[in-house]
């Protein structure tokens, strides 16, 4: 009987830890203005997308909630499509006109930052506040 009671409290944990659902709050603030939209994507830590998606932009920020998480790492990056085209537009030398930026605020000098840099870890729920660089 003990160890039926035992086993099925070792049961119990591993389905509430193993399979626990994370929820993950991304909040772009410091948006230039409201035009537009941010176009996001959420990228495992094998950088598989896992979702991509399309936010409003109101009082110069942007919202995005991604339910149902396990513990791990995921990366993020966006941009600031302001003029709609579905696009980050860039200029003659490949540098973006339009505001965009990866999780843990990383930059690049010529080049989008190594994917490694923008990994973060969540273990239960999350918010994270990013801001675009222009």
């Amino acid at each position: 009987m003990k160890r039926n009671l035992f086993v099925f409290i070792l049961f119990q944990m591993f389905c509430l830890n193993g399979f626990s659902q994370i929820n993950l709050t991304i909040e772009i603030t410091a948006i230039r203005n409201d035009n537009g939209k941010i176009m996001l994507q959420l990228y495992d830590e094998n950088q598989k997308v896992l979702t991509q998606e399309t936010g409003i932009i109101k009082d110069s920020t942007s919202v995005f909630s991604v339910r149902d998480l396990n513990p791990g790492k995921y990366a993020v990056r966006y941009y600031h499509d302001e003029n709609q085209n579905e696009k980050m537009d860039t200029n003659a030398f490949g540098k973006p006109t339009e505001g965009y930026g990866f999780s843990n605020s990383v930059t690049g000098k010529t080049a989008p930052p190594p994917f490694e840099r923008w990994l973060f870890e969540i273990r239960s729920d999350t918010m994270i506040i990013l801001k675009p660089v222009y």
